[in-house]
Protein backbone atom coordinates (compact mmCIF):
# COMPACT_ATOMS: atom_id res chain seq x y z
CA UNK A 1 0.00 0.00 0.00
CA UNK A 2 3.15 1.60 0.44
CA UNK A 3 6.81 4.32 -4.51
CA UNK A 4 7.76 2.04 -6.49
CA UNK A 5 9.35 2.49 -9.22
CA UNK A 6 9.65 -1.33 -8.49
CA UNK A 7 6.16 -2.24 -8.29
CA UNK A 8 3.05 -2.20 -5.48
CA UNK A 9 4.91 -0.30 -2.95
CA UNK A 10 7.21 2.18 -0.80
CA UNK A 11 5.53 0.85 -1.08
CA UNK A 12 6.92 4.36 -1.81
CA UNK A 13 10.71 5.56 -0.91
CA UNK A 14 12.24 2.29 -1.93
CA UNK A 15 11.84 2.88 -5.25
CA UNK A 16 13.14 6.44 -5.16
CA UNK A 17 16.57 4.86 -5.70
CA UNK A 18 17.82 3.69 -9.13
CA UNK A 19 21.07 2.70 -7.54
CA UNK A 20 21.12 -1.14 -9.11
CA UNK A 21 25.17 -1.83 -10.00
CA UNK A 22 25.27 -1.52 -14.35
CA UNK A 23 24.83 -5.49 -15.59
CA UNK A 24 23.17 -6.86 -12.00
CA UNK A 25 20.62 -9.44 -12.66
CA UNK A 26 17.39 -9.69 -10.36
CA UNK A 27 14.81 -11.80 -10.09
CA UNK A 28 11.50 -11.46 -11.32
CA UNK A 29 8.15 -12.47 -10.05
CA UNK A 30 6.89 -15.37 -11.92
CA UNK A 31 3.80 -17.25 -12.01
CA UNK A 32 4.59 -20.63 -9.91
CA UNK A 33 5.96 -19.94 -7.10
CA UNK A 34 5.69 -21.61 -4.10
CA UNK A 35 5.01 -20.08 -0.59
CA UNK A 36 7.14 -21.61 2.01
CA UNK A 37 6.02 -20.33 6.00
CA UNK A 38 8.26 -19.62 8.08
CA UNK A 39 10.84 -18.90 4.89
CA UNK A 40 8.48 -16.53 3.23
CA UNK A 41 8.66 -14.25 6.55
CA UNK A 42 12.23 -13.60 5.75
CA UNK A 43 14.34 -11.69 3.29
CA UNK A 44 14.51 -12.61 -0.30
CA UNK A 45 17.24 -11.36 -1.94
CA UNK A 46 17.34 -11.91 -5.31
CA UNK A 47 14.44 -9.29 -5.61
CA UNK A 48 15.20 -5.77 -5.67
CA UNK A 49 12.50 -4.08 -3.81
CA UNK A 50 11.11 -5.89 -0.55
CA UNK A 51 8.82 -4.67 2.28
CA UNK A 52 7.68 -5.40 5.49
CA UNK A 53 4.11 -3.57 6.29
CA UNK A 54 2.48 -3.47 9.56
CA UNK A 55 -0.63 -1.30 10.52
CA UNK A 56 -3.02 -1.58 12.68
CA UNK A 57 -5.82 0.16 15.00
CA UNK A 58 -5.36 0.00 18.37
CA UNK A 59 -7.67 1.34 21.74
CA UNK A 60 -6.69 1.85 25.55
CA UNK A 61 -9.00 0.88 28.37
CA UNK A 62 -11.04 3.95 28.20
CA UNK A 63 -11.32 3.74 24.65
CA UNK A 64 -9.34 5.71 23.53
CA UNK A 65 -8.19 5.02 19.46
CA UNK A 66 -4.80 4.97 17.92
CA UNK A 67 -4.00 3.79 14.67
CA UNK A 68 -0.37 2.87 13.35
CA UNK A 69 2.15 2.54 10.54
CA UNK A 70 5.51 0.38 10.59
CA UNK A 71 7.22 -0.39 7.46
CA UNK A 72 10.44 -1.79 7.00
CA UNK A 73 11.91 -1.51 3.04
CA UNK A 74 14.92 -3.01 1.68
CA UNK A 75 16.19 -1.59 -2.02
CA UNK A 76 18.88 -3.79 -3.44
CA UNK A 77 21.78 -2.76 -4.85
CA UNK A 78 23.18 -5.80 -5.73
CA UNK A 79 21.54 -9.55 -5.93
CA UNK A 80 22.84 -11.82 -3.85
CA UNK A 81 24.60 -13.89 -6.04
CA UNK A 82 27.49 -11.04 -7.26
CA UNK A 83 27.62 -9.98 -3.72
CA UNK A 84 31.46 -10.33 -2.29
CA UNK A 85 31.47 -11.92 1.52
CA UNK A 86 35.18 -10.47 1.92
CA UNK A 87 33.88 -7.12 0.48
CA UNK A 88 34.61 -3.80 2.76
CA UNK A 89 31.47 -3.00 5.16
CA UNK A 90 31.24 0.42 3.02
CA UNK A 91 30.00 -1.21 0.12
CA UNK A 92 26.25 -1.30 0.35
CA UNK A 93 23.94 -4.49 -0.87
CA UNK A 94 21.02 -3.33 0.67
CA UNK A 95 19.66 0.58 0.86
CA UNK A 96 17.57 0.12 4.17
CA UNK A 97 14.78 2.92 4.92
CA UNK A 98 11.80 2.64 7.38
CA UNK A 99 8.57 4.61 8.01
CA UNK A 100 6.22 5.31 11.35
CA UNK A 101 3.31 6.61 11.97
CA UNK A 102 0.98 7.04 14.53
CA UNK A 103 -2.66 8.87 14.22
CA UNK A 104 -3.71 10.06 17.87
CA UNK A 105 -7.46 9.47 16.61
CA UNK A 106 -9.06 10.94 19.71
CA UNK A 107 -6.74 13.70 20.18
CA UNK A 108 -7.08 14.49 16.44
CA UNK A 109 -3.23 14.45 16.14
CA UNK A 110 -0.87 12.61 13.14
CA UNK A 111 2.63 12.32 13.51
CA UNK A 112 5.36 10.70 11.30
CA UNK A 113 8.86 9.87 11.06
CA UNK A 114 11.11 8.04 8.82
CA UNK A 115 14.85 6.56 9.34
CA UNK A 116 17.02 5.12 6.57
CA UNK A 117 20.48 3.90 6.59
CA UNK A 118 23.34 1.69 5.02
CA UNK A 119 23.61 -0.28 7.62
CA UNK A 120 27.51 -0.74 7.33
CA UNK A 121 28.40 -1.32 10.44
CA UNK A 122 24.87 -3.50 11.66
CA UNK A 123 23.01 -0.71 12.75
CA UNK A 124 20.00 -1.87 10.19
CA UNK A 125 19.53 -4.94 8.17
CA UNK A 126 17.30 -8.05 7.64
CA UNK A 127 17.24 -11.47 9.22
CA UNK A 128 19.48 -11.90 12.28
CA UNK A 129 18.80 -14.45 14.49
CA UNK A 130 14.96 -13.91 15.21
CA UNK A 131 15.14 -10.31 14.29
CA UNK A 132 13.57 -10.07 10.38
CA UNK A 133 14.90 -6.61 9.76
CA UNK A 134 15.66 -3.67 12.10
CA UNK A 135 16.97 -0.45 11.51
CA UNK A 136 18.69 1.31 14.66
CA UNK A 137 15.85 0.90 17.20
CA UNK A 138 13.16 0.12 15.35
CA UNK A 139 12.59 -3.82 14.77
CA UNK A 140 10.63 -6.86 13.98
CA UNK A 141 11.10 -9.86 15.93
CA UNK A 142 10.09 -13.48 15.43
CA UNK A 143 9.51 -14.45 18.91
CA UNK A 144 7.69 -17.73 18.65
CA UNK A 145 6.10 -19.95 15.48
CA UNK A 146 3.27 -17.62 15.11
CA UNK A 147 3.88 -14.56 17.16
CA UNK A 148 6.14 -11.38 16.86
CA UNK A 149 7.13 -8.02 18.86
CA UNK A 150 7.61 -4.67 16.97
CA UNK A 151 9.38 -2.37 18.67
CA UNK A 152 9.69 2.17 17.81
CA UNK A 153 10.90 4.92 19.09
CA UNK A 154 11.31 8.48 17.68
CA UNK A 155 10.16 11.66 17.57
CA UNK A 156 6.38 10.68 16.39
CA UNK A 157 6.00 8.57 19.54
CA UNK A 158 7.01 5.04 20.30
CA UNK A 159 5.04 1.42 19.83
CA UNK A 160 5.88 -2.08 21.43
CA UNK A 161 3.58 -4.58 20.24
CA UNK A 162 3.33 -7.97 20.60
CA UNK A 163 1.56 -9.39 17.36
CA UNK A 164 -0.27 -13.25 17.54
CA UNK A 165 -1.25 -14.85 14.30
CA UNK A 166 -5.69 -15.03 14.44
CA UNK A 167 -5.01 -16.57 10.67
CA UNK A 168 -2.70 -18.43 8.67
CA UNK A 169 -1.11 -16.58 5.64
CA UNK A 170 -2.84 -15.17 2.90
CA UNK A 171 -1.64 -15.05 -0.72
CA UNK A 172 -2.63 -12.89 -3.15
CA UNK A 173 -3.28 -12.77 -7.03
CA UNK A 174 -3.07 -16.20 -8.93
CA UNK A 175 -0.76 -18.53 -9.62
CA UNK A 176 1.91 -17.41 -6.71
CA UNK A 177 1.99 -13.73 -8.55
CA UNK A 178 0.05 -10.36 -7.75
CA UNK A 179 -0.30 -8.30 -11.30
CA UNK A 180 0.15 -4.84 -10.84
CA UNK A 181 -0.03 -3.72 -15.25
CA UNK A 182 -1.26 -4.84 -18.35
CA UNK A 183 0.10 -8.51 -19.72
CA UNK A 184 1.68 -8.97 -16.36
CA UNK A 185 4.71 -6.96 -17.22
CA UNK A 186 4.87 -5.73 -13.94
CA UNK A 187 3.72 -7.95 -10.90
CA UNK A 188 4.78 -8.97 -7.31
CA UNK A 189 4.87 -11.98 -5.07
CA UNK A 190 2.34 -10.83 -2.07
CA UNK A 191 0.92 -12.34 1.10
CA UNK A 192 -0.49 -10.93 4.16
CA UNK A 193 -1.33 -11.77 7.96
CA UNK A 194 -5.01 -10.05 7.66
CA UNK A 195 -5.67 -10.39 11.17
CA UNK A 196 -3.26 -10.26 14.35
CA UNK A 197 -4.02 -9.76 17.50
CA UNK A 198 -1.94 -7.04 18.75
CA UNK A 199 -1.41 -5.96 22.14
CA UNK A 200 1.14 -3.99 24.07
CA UNK A 201 1.86 -0.03 24.12
CA UNK A 202 1.58 3.46 23.00
CA UNK A 203 3.63 6.49 24.19
CA UNK A 204 2.74 10.28 21.99
CA UNK A 205 3.39 13.31 23.58
CA UNK A 206 5.54 11.51 26.19
CA UNK A 207 2.37 9.31 27.88
CA UNK A 208 2.20 5.75 27.47
CA UNK A 209 -1.00 3.55 27.42
CA UNK A 210 -1.26 0.22 27.59
CA UNK A 211 -3.24 -0.88 24.01
CA UNK A 212 -5.12 -4.24 22.83
CA UNK A 213 -6.14 -3.73 18.89
CA UNK A 214 -5.68 -5.66 15.82
CA UNK A 215 -3.08 -5.25 12.75
CA UNK A 216 -2.82 -6.39 9.31
CA UNK A 217 0.41 -7.29 7.86
CA UNK A 218 1.76 -6.93 4.08
CA UNK A 219 4.53 -8.83 2.91
CA UNK A 220 5.54 -8.27 -0.87
CA UNK A 221 9.07 -8.45 -3.19
CA UNK A 222 9.56 -7.27 -6.63
CA UNK A 223 12.28 -6.57 -9.00
CA UNK A 224 9.84 -5.02 -11.39
CA UNK A 225 8.66 -1.14 -11.84
CA UNK A 226 5.13 0.63 -12.52
CA UNK A 227 3.91 -0.43 -15.60
CA UNK A 228 3.37 2.14 -18.96
CA UNK A 229 1.26 5.23 -18.28
CA UNK A 230 0.72 4.21 -14.32
CA UNK A 231 1.01 7.44 -11.66
CA UNK A 232 -0.52 5.92 -8.37
CA UNK A 233 -2.95 3.78 -6.44
CA UNK A 234 -5.42 3.47 -3.84
CA UNK A 235 -5.36 0.48 -1.82
CA UNK A 236 -7.67 -0.83 1.15
CA UNK A 237 -7.10 -3.06 3.78
CA UNK A 238 -9.97 -4.05 6.36
CA UNK A 239 -10.97 -6.34 8.92
CA UNK A 240 -14.55 -6.66 9.64
CA UNK A 241 -16.81 -7.06 12.93
CA UNK A 242 -17.84 -10.86 11.68
CA UNK A 243 -14.43 -12.26 10.95
CA UNK A 244 -13.95 -11.53 7.48
CA UNK A 245 -10.84 -9.26 6.02
CA UNK A 246 -10.70 -7.41 2.46
CA UNK A 247 -8.02 -6.21 0.25
CA UNK A 248 -8.06 -3.93 -2.65
CA UNK A 249 -5.69 -1.67 -5.00
CA UNK A 250 -6.76 0.10 -8.11
CA UNK A 251 -4.02 1.07 -10.03
CA UNK A 252 -4.63 4.27 -11.63
CA UNK A 253 -3.64 5.48 -15.24
CA UNK A 254 -2.46 8.90 -17.02
CA UNK A 255 -6.07 9.17 -18.46
CA UNK A 256 -8.00 8.81 -15.42
CA UNK A 257 -9.20 4.97 -16.09
CA UNK A 258 -8.22 1.99 -13.71
CA UNK A 259 -5.82 -0.64 -14.72
CA UNK A 260 -7.89 -3.56 -15.50
CA UNK A 261 -5.07 -5.91 -13.65
CA UNK A 262 -6.40 -4.30 -10.19
CA UNK A 263 -7.11 -6.72 -8.06
CA UNK A 264 -8.27 -7.91 -4.41
CA UNK A 265 -8.79 -10.79 -1.97
CA UNK A 266 -11.42 -11.44 0.03
CA UNK A 267 -11.06 -13.86 3.17
CA UNK A 268 -13.52 -15.53 5.37
CA UNK A 269 -14.02 -15.61 8.41
CA UNK A 270 -12.85 -19.27 8.81
CA UNK A 271 -10.16 -18.10 6.78
CA UNK A 272 -10.80 -19.30 2.93
CA UNK A 273 -9.64 -16.85 0.46
CA UNK A 274 -10.74 -15.85 -2.73
CA UNK A 275 -9.32 -13.63 -5.44
CA UNK A 276 -11.09 -10.48 -6.68
CA UNK A 277 -10.63 -9.24 -10.09
CA UNK A 278 -10.84 -5.63 -11.09
CA UNK A 279 -14.42 -6.57 -12.48
CA UNK A 280 -15.33 -8.21 -9.16
CA UNK A 281 -15.47 -4.78 -7.58
CA UNK A 282 -16.07 -1.12 -7.90
CA UNK A 283 -14.13 1.81 -5.68
CA UNK A 284 -15.69 5.23 -5.68
CA UNK A 285 -14.79 8.42 -4.38
CA UNK A 286 -17.46 10.22 -2.50
CA UNK A 287 -15.52 12.47 -0.34
CA UNK A 288 -11.91 14.53 -0.75
CA UNK A 289 -9.72 16.15 1.31
CA UNK A 290 -7.07 18.79 0.32
CA UNK A 291 -3.63 19.11 2.08
CA UNK A 292 -2.17 22.57 3.12
CA UNK A 293 0.91 21.32 3.31
CA UNK A 294 1.49 19.79 -0.25
CA UNK A 295 -1.98 20.87 -2.00
CA UNK A 296 -2.54 17.05 -2.73
CA UNK A 297 -6.06 16.52 -3.22
CA UNK A 298 -7.13 12.84 -2.00
CA UNK A 299 -10.33 10.50 -2.08
CA UNK A 300 -10.67 10.14 1.54
CA UNK A 301 -14.02 8.34 1.70
CA UNK A 302 -15.21 5.65 -1.10
CA UNK A 303 -17.85 4.39 -1.42
CA UNK A 304 -17.19 0.37 -1.87
CA UNK A 305 -19.43 -2.47 -3.74
CA UNK A 306 -18.40 -5.89 -4.32
CA UNK A 307 -21.79 -7.39 -6.23
CA UNK A 308 -20.49 -11.11 -6.37
CA UNK A 309 -20.67 -11.24 -2.45
CA UNK A 310 -23.67 -8.51 -1.76
CA UNK A 311 -21.14 -6.75 -0.10
CA UNK A 312 -22.02 -2.51 0.14
CA UNK A 313 -20.24 -0.26 2.26
CA UNK A 314 -18.55 3.13 3.23
CA UNK A 315 -15.17 3.59 4.16
CA UNK A 316 -14.30 7.03 5.95
CA UNK A 317 -11.42 7.88 7.65
CA UNK A 318 -10.72 8.46 11.48
CA UNK A 319 -8.93 11.47 10.42
CA UNK A 320 -8.90 13.83 7.37
CA UNK A 321 -5.40 14.65 7.76
CA UNK A 322 -2.92 11.89 7.39
CA UNK A 323 -0.29 12.36 5.15
CA UNK A 324 3.14 11.58 5.43
CA UNK A 325 5.49 14.47 3.99
CA UNK A 326 8.91 12.95 3.40
CA UNK A 327 10.36 14.63 0.62
CA UNK A 328 10.72 13.88 -2.14
CA UNK A 329 7.36 11.86 -2.17
CA UNK A 330 4.09 12.42 -0.06
CA UNK A 331 1.43 10.11 -0.05
CA UNK A 332 -1.76 9.44 2.33
CA UNK A 333 -1.96 6.35 4.34
CA UNK A 334 -4.07 6.37 7.70
CA UNK A 335 -6.86 4.64 9.71
CA UNK A 336 -10.27 3.84 8.43
CA UNK A 337 -13.81 2.84 9.57
CA UNK A 338 -16.27 1.12 7.30
CA UNK A 339 -19.90 1.10 7.71
CA UNK A 340 -22.57 -1.30 5.14
CA UNK A 341 -24.14 -4.18 4.37
CA UNK A 342 -23.87 -7.77 3.18
CA UNK A 343 -26.47 -9.94 2.12
CA UNK A 344 -28.69 -7.33 3.73
CA UNK A 345 -27.12 -7.41 7.16
CA UNK A 346 -25.24 -4.60 8.54
CA UNK A 347 -21.59 -4.98 8.82
CA UNK A 348 -18.80 -3.26 10.31
CA UNK A 349 -14.94 -3.01 10.17
CA UNK A 350 -11.77 -1.01 10.62
CA UNK A 351 -8.62 -0.85 8.85
CA UNK A 352 -6.12 1.11 6.36
CA UNK A 353 -6.25 2.83 3.49
CA UNK A 354 -3.42 4.29 1.46
CA UNK A 355 -3.55 7.06 -1.23
CA UNK A 356 -0.24 7.74 -3.82
CA UNK A 357 0.23 9.94 -6.93
CA UNK A 358 -2.45 12.56 -5.67
CA UNK A 359 0.75 15.32 -5.69
CA UNK A 360 2.45 14.76 -8.92
CA UNK A 361 2.91 11.60 -11.20
CA UNK A 362 4.87 9.07 -9.29
CA UNK A 363 8.01 9.37 -12.39
CA UNK A 364 7.70 12.92 -12.32
CA UNK A 365 8.18 13.14 -8.62
CA UNK A 366 11.05 11.42 -8.51
CA UNK A 367 12.92 11.70 -11.53
CA UNK A 368 15.68 13.78 -10.31
CA UNK A 369 16.41 11.31 -7.65
CA UNK A 370 19.45 9.38 -7.87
Amino acid sequence: MKIRFSIFGFRLLLCTFALAAAGAEWKTAEPGWRYEFPRDHHVHRDFKTEWWYFTGNLFDAEGRRFGYELTFFRHGIQPAAERDPNASRFIVDDLKFAHLAISDVSGRAFRFEQKNSRGAFGEAGFDKGAELAWIENWSVTATADNEWDIAATGTAGAIRLRLRFAKPPVIHGENGISVKAAGGASASHYYSLPRLESAGEVTVNNETRAVRGETWFDHEWSSSQLGRGEVGWDWLCLQFDGGAELMLYRMRLENGEVEPSSSGTWIEPGGTSVHLRASDFRMTPSAFWKSKESGGRYPVEWQVDLPGRSVKFTVKPALEDQELRLGPVTYWEGAVDACGTREGKPMKGRGYLELTGYTAQLKENLSGVR
